[in-house]
């Protein structure tokens, strides 16, 4: 599906810098490039070999606009299956507006599309639309794990696996349309056990997959920790401990946070972002309640949720209220992770935590066991991994196209039992194998292809 266009954008990062990239793909951009280039050396850009780098200068109108490094790539080989050419210029903003702006009044390209130098590489078959999608991810990773986890997307991740029980699955489906042709004849060509084996083998990937996306959302979004508890139980102290700065306002008045504060950091390769918010108490000040109302709201949100306790001051009557207010907000006690502060302080020993929440002692002043807490906020992230560790699904429309097609499978189990007429459970199998190809891109729409490239950058 070659387009009958050429586009052009700056594929760097704005802004100066000491080298820029200006990306051309489609019919006419080394024809054009050529036209305007000043090889050193006689031979045309035009008749230069695919994949070779060349040092010239940039004319437009008689006029040297930089010297500048051009890369050649001819149709089919390269990243769009178009022919692609990227000039490497100085990193100059007037030098890349005047060459994009010089290019596009030619009339013989325009400015791409967010996207869509990879959304023609996908309708070019040059990748599967998972993979497009993985390189956006690559682009925004902010940490080792994101990192990795976009790295095993492109390289196909759980993709293959579904395309090939995806295309046993259209196998089966022909047998049974053809089933149908004979329905008068009362002959089987496809067999029941067999399909009901490649649903068992189906059902339990697509579970696994579904239950690994709770942690691949986590690592790709990052993983939001809310810091709770009573005024003055310690959580700016450990929010500047945890990012080993003075990143919040520490005071002995109750009620110095009256507003969520948010901050980030990377622990073992994954990104943390730690939620400092206000004092959880009783109180008549009206600012005040619409931070705690907050608090709340951030930890209902939270992937992790520490509840912070002065081990001092703390009765077991404030600590039994304080989880209460947790259950009454449907924070989960699984997400909940108890902190006994002040532990280089006298300790109130008798506290005791209600079953099914963890908990932990420590100084956030001291930074007493502040390592210890890192790497238990870690093990609750990997407890999450999936048991195949590169078989992990961290794109939301992908966790909805599994969610569609494994309840198509409890109804095409049921049909199976139940012994329906081929044609009922047919139709519940094509739309196992729609869900599935929406994944991967055999089954797509330009609304969802639109909705997927717009998020990325321009030049990609």
């Amino acid at each position: 599906m070659l387009f009958n266009d050429t586009i052009a954008a700056i594929a760097t990062a704005p802004g100066a810098g000491a080298i820029a990239v200006i990306r051309l793909s489609g019919p006419d951009a080394i024809d054009l490039i050529s036209e305007h280039f000043k090889p050193v050396g006689s031979k045309k850009l035009s008749d230069r070999d695919s994949h070779t780098i060349h040092l010239g200068d940039i004319v437009f109108d008689q006029q040297i606009i930089d010297q500048a490094l051009v890369s050649v790539f001819k149709a089919p080989r390269s990243y769009t299956g178009e022919n692609v050419v990227e000039i490497s210029c100085h990193g100059s903003t007037y030098i890349q507006q005047t060459l994009l702006n010089k290019l596009v009044a030619t009339k013989r390209c325009r400015i791409a599309d967010p996207g869509e130098f990879t959304k023609r590489a996908f309708l070019n078959g040059k990748m599967s639309l998972t993979t497009a999608e993985a390189v956006a991810d690559l682009i925004s990773s902010e940490s080792e794990a994101a990192h990795q986890l976009a790295i095993n997307q492109m390289r196909g991740g759980f993709t293959e696996a579904l395309k090939d029980l995806r295309n046993q699955l259209i196998h089966m489906a022909s047998m049974i349309e053809l089933e149908l042709d004979f329905s008068g004849e009362d002959v089987t060509f496809a067999s029941r056990d067999e399909l009901k084996s490649l649903l068992k083998k189906l059902k339990q990937s697509i579970k696994q997959l579904l239950d690994s996306f709770a942690y691949g959302n986590a690592i790709k979004q990052g993983v939001s920790v809310a810091l709770l508890g009573a005024p003055n139980a310690g959580k700016s102290t450990l929010l500047n401990a945890l990012l080993n700065e003075e990143r919040a306002i520490v005071s002995d008045i109750a009620g110095t946070t009256r507003d969520t504060i948010e901050d980030r950091l990377i622990i073992d390769g994954i990104l943390f972002r730690f939620i400092d918010t206000a004092g959880i108490r009783e109180t008549n000040d009206q600012i005040e309640k619409l931070g705690i109302v907050r608090s709340i709201e951030s930890a209902q949100k939270a992937d992790i949720v520490i509840l912070l306790i002065d081990t001092v001051s703390t009765s077991q009557k404030e600590l039994s209220a304080t989880i209460s207010l947790l259950d009454e907000n449907t924070i989960d006690r699984s997400r909940t992770l108890v902190l006994f502060n002040k532990i280089d302080l006298k300790q109130n020993l008798k506290l005791q935590v209600p079953e099914g929440i963890h908990f932990m002692s420590l100084s956030a002043k001291n930074k007493i066991a502040i390592d210890d807490l890192k790497h238990e906020l870690v093990q609750r992230v990997l407890q999450g991994k999936s048991n195949a560790s590169e078989a992990v699904v961290s794109n939301s429309r992908h966790y909805g196209a599994l969610h569609h097609a494994l309840q198509e499978i409890f109804e095409l189990e049921s049909g199976i039992a139940q012994n329906i007429p081929s044609d009922l459970f047919a139709i519940s199998l094509r739309k196992v194998i729609h869900h599935l190809g929406e994944i991967t891109g055999e089954v797509s729409t330009d609304d969802l292809l639109g909705s997927i490239f717009s998020n990325f950058c321009i030049g990609k």
